[in-house]
């Protein structure tokens, strides 16, 4: 068994195009022993569009643009990566792995040319595993530094490179012997590309997670369908008068969907004059745990007065 770490570079890359330009790969023994490692350079047919993944220009890719002329297509390569890929004596891993399986996909339909056909890991999907935390996506570099691996980014055989340590690190921490032992504790399923389809990776911790955050908005939702059945309810029969006449206020969707404390609080509100909305910008003033966010800032903005949630009983006293 070998383990094939590679990284992919493109010109550029659209919904539905992706113009290889690098195709880096580091050939590890189990005990990551280097064996092979190659920058495979290739004339993307293109021109050079680089941006990050949020579609802003600027970046710039760690190679004489013009050198990519003197080098063949893709088609040139596809034969020999097609065979380091499908390898059964290999297991392929990258870094956000299922962008560069993509590219690999775009470009065989570009070209004409049969689908590949391989499982693959993740090492982006391993640490989330690790950390139990699937809502963030760490980049190569940012991994690496956690885990205190050497990495400075450059080439794309640089990156797969430093994708290899940070698998070794992982593993070490996780005392695991090889990728198929820690798959296995972890309960991971490979990712897969067949016949121009890709299927990515899963496991028993993000079906965990997913079913988590669903219970998560649902509750959430019920939350926040129940305080506003109440304000819609109760708003226009308030008191006239009172202590809080003239004051709207507004709470942080948090303070919104702690039922049933948040319809007591409205509640008080209402009974002592006071109004409720759901728009920052028309309160003034404005409850919540913390200050921050999109909602503080809209309220502060319109002039509101900010109110900390545990002060409030002690404010709707004072105000």
């Amino acid at each position: 068994m070998k383990y094939v770490f590679f990284d992919i570079e493109c010109a550029c890359v659209y919904k539905s195009v992706a113009k290889i330009c690098a195709f880096g790969y580091v050939l590890a023994d189990e005990n990551f022993n280097v064996l092979e490692r190659e920058d495979i350079l290739l004339n993307p047919r293109g021109k050079f569009h680089l941006t990050d993944r949020k579609g802003r220009e600027g970046l710039v890719l760690p190679y004489v643009y013009e050198d990519f002329k003197k080098y063949p297509a893709f088609p040139a390569a596809y034969t020999r990566i097609k065979a380091l890929l499908e390898d059964k004596d290999h297991i392929v891993l990258g870094h956000a792995t299922l962008n560069d399986v993509n590219y690999l996909n775009l470009e065989t339909r570009r070209y004409k040319l049969p689908s590949f056909r391989f499982s693959y890991y993740d090492t982006q999907f391993f640490y989330m595993n690790v950390k139990h935390n699937f809502s963030r996506q760490l980049g190569l570099g940012a991994m690496a530094e956690e885990l205190g691996v050497e990495f400075t980014p450059h080439r794309a055989v640089d990156d797969a490179y430093a994708t290899m340590r940070v698998c070794e690190a992982i593993l070490r921490s996780e005392h695991a012997a090889s990728v198929p032992d820690f798959v296995s504790r972890n309960h991971i399923r490979a990712g897969r590309i067949a016949d121009y389809k890709i299927s990515p990776l899963a496991s028993q911790g993000l079906k965990t997670y997913l079913a988590e955050r669903d219970e998560e908005r649902e509750r959430r939702a019920k939350a926040h369908d129940e305080f506003y059945r109440y304000v819609n309810k109760h708003m226009h029969r308030r008191a006239k008068a009172g202590s809080l006449a003239g004051k709207v206020f507004c709470f942080s969707k948090e303070v919104e969907e702690e039922v049933p404390l948040s319809v007591h609080l409205v509640a008080a509100i209402f009974a002592s004059g006071g109004k409720y909305t759901s728009h920052p910008a028309e309160c003034n003033v404005y409850i919540a745990r913390g200050q921050g966010g999109v909602r503080y800032q809209n309220a502060v903005s319109a002039g509101a007065s900010y109110v900390p949630l545990e002060s409030l009983e002690h404010a709707l006293q004072e105000i």
